[in-house]
């Protein structure tokens, strides 16, 4: 998502705006029980100290959330200096993971054998989303291009969509891939609605989340009703998928949530309901936190992890919601968090992109899906 673009919130927001001061957070944690359990100002540095067990950064709301939380690992920064990182995805078979650096157009990747970072692509045509399909091919959202490709094991390109009804896409955005070859993605808009993550231009077609068909190759469009369509992810199952509505960053009157929809056939959706709200209602005078969730993935036990944030100290970081859609625990990070998978040789490392870093915490649980 354009991190840009958010500046319209403070305007709109229901708690008279977005930057909840260090006062304000520990009224609001203290009305939702979490007061004095986040380590604020927290030192990422080089030089910083050990961070005593166990982390208190990582929050747990609901009892049903203690079992994933390790009591001897720490949120780990393990790199810095993106302008807006997005897109994680691990490789199993290279044992490393590849994200992306909008403004920057390029994708790093990260060696799972000794933290070592490079540059992954250069000029990645100011890739968004990205995951891995089911033969091991780095499949990638362009902002730039307004395309989906894929790019294959000999090193070339496929591209899987760039228009829909001779129309072109607005700017592809989040991904996923289902078992039966399917492709899954979302197209807010947001890479062309500045120059700063890709071309300025003109949405020549309503937000949507489009299906791409792996025997026809055919590309159709399964929801519009939403104001933008971010973040989607599968239940574990593949027979519910769940999406993020970020409209708000530019529709008054878009909700703030995390809708769930009917799998139909593998091919359709159904009538999609609400699966939470990213709002914390506050008890007592304190403000509502009103911010908004972006990437999300699945664990093993149908649980949704959030990459959330645009509110400040005590929200920002990763929303973790049981699969009835409660609220049940929190990592809190200093930056927003954009996007998360699940990695590692395992798939119990949770990597989580944020505005200019990324950071990385052990669970006892793993990803549904491949990334």
């Amino acid at each position: 998502m354009n991190p840009s673009r958010m500046n319209r919130l403070s305007a709109s927001s229901t708690n008279g705006g977005l930057q909840i001061g260090r006062r304000s957070f520990l009224a609001a944690a203290a009305a939702v029980g979490m007061a004095g359990t986040s380590l604020l100002g927290r030192d990422y540095g080089p030089n910083a100290p050990p961070v005593r067990y166990p982390d208190p950064d990582i929050l747990v709301l609901d009892k049903r959330f203690a079992k994933y939380k390790i009591g001897n690992t720490p949120i780990q920064r393990l790199y810095t200096g993106t302008l807006w990182g997005e897109g994680p995805a691990w490789c199993a078979g290279g044992r490393y993971l590849v994200w992306s650096d909008i403004p920057n157009n390029r994708q790093l990747r990260l060696l799972d054998d000794d933290g070592h970072v490079s540059e992954f692509r250069k000029d990645s045509g100011y890739s968004n989303g990205n995951t891995y399909d089911f033969e091991g091919r780095l499949v990638s959202c362009e902002h730039g291009n307004r395309r989906v490709v894929r790019y294959e094991h000999d090193g070339s390109v496929t591209v899987l969509a760039d228009k829909f009804n001779g129309k072109k896409l607005n700017a592809p955005n989040d991904i996923v891939v289902h078992p039966d070859g399917g492709i899954w993605f979302s197209d807010p808009g947001y890479g062309i609605l500045l120059n700063y993550e890709g071309h300025k231009a003109e949405l020549e077609l309503k937000e949507a989340v489009y299906r791409i068909d792996p025997g026809t190759k055919k590309m159709d469009k399964v929801l519009d009703e939403m104001y933008k369509p971010n973040g989607l992810c599968f239940s574990p199952d593949y027979k519910k998928l769940y999406i993020v509505d970020t409209g708000s960053t530019h529709y008054k009157e878009a909700p703030r949530n995390i809708m769930v929809y009917d799998v139909v056939d593998q091919k359709k959706l159904g009538k999609g309901t609400e699966f939470t709200s990213m709002v914390i209602k506050a008890k007592g005078s304190g403000p509502d936190q009103a911010g908004i969730a972006d990437g999300i993935r699945a664990d093993v036990d149908g649980n949704i992890w959030a990459g959330s944030g645009w509110v400040g100290e005590g929200y920002d970081g990763v929303h973790i919601f049981a699969p009835t859609g409660e609220r049940i625990g929190m990592i809190l990070l200093p930056e927003i968090c954009s996007n998360i998978c699940f990695g590692g040789p395992r798939r119990n490392r949770l990597f989580m992109t944020a505005s200019q870093s990324l950071y990385a915490v052990y669970v006892e649980t793993q990803g549904a899906h491949i990334t």
